[in-house]
Parts: C-alpha cells; sequence; structure tokens
C-alpha cells in the first residue's frame, strides 16, 4: 500500500497518530466482533458481493485476502497499521458481508491436557 500523506484542515501534514483514529472513526474495537491475532480472514469473489465504495485500507484488506486466508496480525503488518486498527476494519468488512471469518477454537473446544498426554503416552507403546 503506498505511503499515503494526511494533512490538517490548514494543509499541514498530520501526524502519524492521527490516522489510525482516522480511520475507525476513533473505535477501538468494534461493537458486533471481535478478533484475536490469529482470526483467518478470506475474501469473498467480487462477484458475490455488491458494496459501497470502501476506504482505502479496507479495499487492501480484501485485496491481500482474496488469494488466501490471511490472520489479523498479518493483515496489520501488511498494512503498518495498529492491530486494533485492523480488528475494527476486519469487523466493518464482516458486517458488510464483504469477508469471511475463522476463529481459533475457544477453550471449550480444545482437547484436554490430560487427553492429549494418553494419546502421546499410546503413541509411545507403539
Amino acid at each position: 500500500m503506498p505511503d499515503q500523506r494526511w494533512t490538517d484542515d490548514d494543509g499541514e501534514e498530520a501526524g502519524r497518530h492521527v490516522r489510525p483514529y482516522a480511520i475507525t472513526g476513533g473505535r477501538t474495537r468494534h461493537s458486533q466482533h471481535s478478533f484475536t491475532l490469529i482470526t483467518l480472514v478470506v475474501a469473498l469473489s467480487p462477484d458475490e458481493v455488491d458494496h459501497e465504495p470502501l476506504q482505502p485500507e479496507s479495499a487492501f484488506i480484501l485485496e491481500l485476502c482474496r488469494e488466501r486466508a490471511v490472520a489479523v496480525a498479518e493483515i496489520a503488518a501488511h498494512l503498518d497499521l495498529p492491530v486494533s486498527v485492523v480488528k475494527v476494519l476486519c469487523g466493518d468488512l464482516l458486517h458488510a458481508s464483504l469477508i469471511l471469518v475463522t476463529a481459533p477454537p475457544s477453550q471449550m473446544d480444545r482437547p484436554s491436557v490430560e487427553l492429549i498426554e494418553r494419546v502421546m503416552d499410546g503413541i509411545r507403546q507403539l
């Protein structure tokens, strides 16, 4: 993504700290969706969705995630934005049905340590 220079009302270059705030409209988290660093994001085909024009960062996320699923942390690295900003943007894209996400398994879905140890013991006995 090309480096964009943001300017204030006087035409002077705004500081880097203003940019994330401006991108998210001041939000620090999405009101309906939450993501972890390893949540995988994949964009829907452009033929499958009809959407309004997007801000450049959101359009870049869609382009980046079109070929393969990409983790939220990796998206943040490509955009050179804080993860919290990427989470808000991804929440907006999910709310607009432009992406699909796969969250990591919850604590309840994970096998217990005891089960894993029993499997390892069984494998050692083979």
